[in-house]
């Protein structure tokens, strides 16, 4: 994905646009405007989706993941606004964009942006009890997607499908889980419902946000299992954002490792979780604990800059143990380090 320097040497790239990818993310900039200043909670990102891939983001609390999926799908709210980039998608199946193969999803109007929103690109929010609505059942709110995207049928037509989506997910007794409220139903029976939500109209690219936060560990392996599952059933892209290496290590192809609203690092799992060149990859993988873990965790000082406030140069220079004059004076772009592998590093681990 990323083509090598010459002689080995790091070279500055962007994403390139290629016939396997279903969506391609340029320079995606996504800033909130607020009395405060100005939060630059997304800094000129960049990625590519892979057709029938899964692509993990990572990183601590308010390093951007989510407002990344968020600007994706153009669902920043004020004060927050979209302020640059693009966001690429393949248009295959929607008949209207056909003939150029790609479409800008930040060039829509609102009006077409619901063709995408949830029938090409769906999103699994937080907190299920907080993101499905409680005075509606389970039924009637996947129906709602699916009478949005697939106005050919009928109401017999789109009630059997919501129950065939809560088959899909292994919801037992869909027709009495079809009809119940989100308090009827246990942590994991929502976050099940959820994804069923998300998968009404059989979208082509998925975004699961933190999709096990608040579970507790057998159910959390159980949804992760019928994400790996249903990705490779309906030949799906997953895009996984979490802030747990340990599910990205073992659901996702690649890994995008983000700070301070920025990529720091991305590359196959293979190679951040072998060779990470980023200081700050390599500072959360040992702070994971393995079975050779004796005494306490490594923990990494300090704490994210305010996104409205970041000091000038490398944005993890105050908790780097590699920092040099060079890091406090300029700030690095992502350059080439090994063979589909980039960081953001004037010093990376060699």
């Amino acid at each position: 994905m990323w083509p090598p320097g010459p002689r080995g040497q790091p070279r500055r790239v962007a994403p390139t646009i290629m016939n396997d990818t279903l969506l391609t993310v340029e320079n995606l900039k996504t800033y909130f405007f607020t009395e405060r200043g100005v939060f630059k909670s997304v800094d000129d990102v960049s990625f590519t989706v892979p057709r029938g891939k899964t692509v993990g983001i990572v990183g601590e609390s308010g390093s951007g993941k989510s407002v990344t999926a968020l600007s994706i799908l153009r669902l920043v709210s004020a004060p927050g606004k979209i302020v640059g980039g693009r966001v690429m998608v393949s248009c295959r199946g929607v008949l209207q964009y056909a003939p150029t193969g790609t479409v800008d999803l930040l060039t829509l109007e609102e009006s077409e942006m619901r063709r995408f929103r949830g029938g090409k690109i769906a999103m699994i929010f937080q907190e299920p009890m907080t993101s499905l609505n409680p005075v509606f059942t389970i039924g009637d709110q996947i129906e709602e997607a699916v009478a949005l995207h697939q106005k050919e049928l009928n109401e017999a037509q789109r009630w059997e499908q919501v129950l065939e989506v809560l088959r899909l997910v292994r919801i037992p007794d869909p027709e009495r889980a079809a009809r119940s409220y989100p308090h009827e139903l246990s942590g994991g029976m929502r976050q099940r419902a959820m994804i069923a939500i998300a998968l009404g109209c059989r979208p082509e690219i998925l975004i699961a946000d933190e999709p096990t936060t608040a579970l507790d560990v057998t159910v959390q392996a159980q949804v992760l299992e019928l994400l790996r599952e249903l990705r490779e059933r309906l030949g799906m892209s997953l895009i996984l954002i979490t802030h747990d290496l340990g599910v990205v290590a073992e659901q996702a192809d690649e890994v995008i490792v983000m700070y301070a609203g920025k990529i720091v690092e991305q590359g196959t799992v293979r190679q951040i979780f072998s060779h990470p060149r980023h200081p700050y990859t390599r500072a959360l993988l040992e702070a994971l604990p393995t079975f050779h873990t004796t005494g306490r965790l490594r923990t990494i000082p300090g704490s994210v800059p305010s996104l409205a406030a970041l000091p000038r140069g490398c944005s993890f220079q105050e908790r780097c143990d590699r920092v040099q004059q060079r890091c406090r004076e300029e700030d690095p772009e992502l350059m080439v380090m090994g063979e589909g592998q980039v960081a953001r590093c004037f010093f990376p681990e060699l």
